[in-house]
């Protein structure tokens, strides 16, 4: 069974990947994870006693370390999720972004290109350092605007869009410059289980049971395409095993929905499953003052990797968000281990200040 070094893996989307690559023994897994404020290693628990998991405390900025995992494990395959990835918090701190999403990818790609250069031509040949992006590289949609492609050029209006950007070009780099054998993947707006509430939909998944308000920004129009996690974790996979060497490839789930139907739709959902006595989860939606910089629209087109892989998602959004309110009903003590003091203390400053617009 080949070896996957995974880094990020106890993040969101990382964690579903694990998860699923030892259920369906893809592959051995070495997981290098800084286990930051959004990492929760009990994403990870059910594997705590398989021969064919690691997890290893560490970051990808860190070379040393990083050449030491590679001389070590071999793997055959980098998958980096690892990354900052809340355009709120690039906002009010981007430093931590340009530190980790652009040197500690230099670092990783740095360490990479030693070990690739020292592998046999076979090994080589063989080798796959996939790189885990983001459709928010691109910039910001029209109404009527084409959805993004891989050739749609990059227009990013974050700290966070630019960090990823600036992460993509190097990978390109790596690849054109020293040969190593890279993929690319963009995807749009991931949910599912393990996400960190500070996300729109558990965070308002989460809110609503509180019977807390329901913040959302400007008038709730701002479009985006959901993917369900684990069609996204397919894709990945895909990509590692068939994609062409040096290709992007964008991952969409083909459901563009306005942050305020979502919550809507979420909102729905609980007054079904959880339902309250004395009021409708709707009338917790709370318009606050928008964040600056805010993309109007995202849009994917997955004409590419369908075409050339076969890939496209299976869950649509009405039964992917179904899956995803169930499970955090359900996973009351992961929820409360994810609710740290510095969690609750985020939130409130994030969003306390934001005048409401009525």
């Amino acid at each position: 069974m080949k070896t996957y070094l995974i880094t990020g893996g106890s993040g969101f989307i990382g964690s579903n990947f694990v998860l699923k690559a030892r259920e369906e023994q893809w592959a051995n897994i070495i997981n290098l994870d800084q286990l930051t404020y959004a990492s929760n290693p009990n994403s990870l628990n059910t594997l705590k006693n398989d021969p064919g998991y690691q997890l290893i405390h560490g970051n990808i900025g860190d070379l040393e370390l990083v050449s030491s995992i590679l001389l070590r494990h071999r793997p055959d395959v980098i998958l980096n999720f690892a990354a900052e990835s809340h355009v709120d918090r690039s906002i009010v701190e981007p430093e931590a972004f340009i530190q980790t999403n652009i040197l500690g990818t230099f670092r990783l790609l740095e360490a990479t290109r030693s070990y690739w250069d020292e592998l046999s031509p076979e090994d080589q040949i063989a080798f796959r350092f996939l790189h885990v992006s983001t459709d928010e590289v691109y910039g910001s949609l029209g109404p009527e605007d084409a959805p993004f492609c891989e050739t749609t050029p990059y227009a990013p209006n974050s700290p966070y869009s630019a960090s990823k950007a600036a992460s993509d070009h190097l990978v390109r780099a790596y690849h054109h410059t020293y040969g190593i054998p890279t993929l690319t993947t963009n995807c749009s707006n991931n949910y599912g289980p393990y996400q960190f509430p500070e996300k729109l939909i558990p965070l308002t998944i989460l809110s609503a049971l509180e019977g807390k308000p329901l913040p959302i920004y400007g008038d709730g129009q701002n479009i985006r395409d959901w993917l369900y996690v684990e069609d996204h974790c397919n894709a990945i996979y895909q990509v590692i095993q068939q994609g062409n060497i040096g290709e992007t490839y964008n991952i969409g789930g083909l459901n563009e929905k306005t942050n305020l139907s979502v919550v809507e739709s979420i909102c729905a959902l609980l007054d079904e499953l959880a339902p309250k006595s004395d009021i409708k989860h709707s009338s917790l939606i709370t318009f606050v003052t928008d964040r600056p910089g805010h993309d109007k629209r995202y849009a994917i087109d997955c004409k590419k990797i369908h075409a050339e892989l076969g890939w496209k998602p299976k869950e649509s959004f009405d039964s992917g968000l179904l899956k995803t309110v169930k499970w955090y009903l359900k996973n009351v003590d992961w929820v409360k281990q994810a609710q740290s003091d510095d969690y609750h203390d985020w939130i409130h400053d994030n969003y306390s200040g934001r005048l409401v617009e009525n």
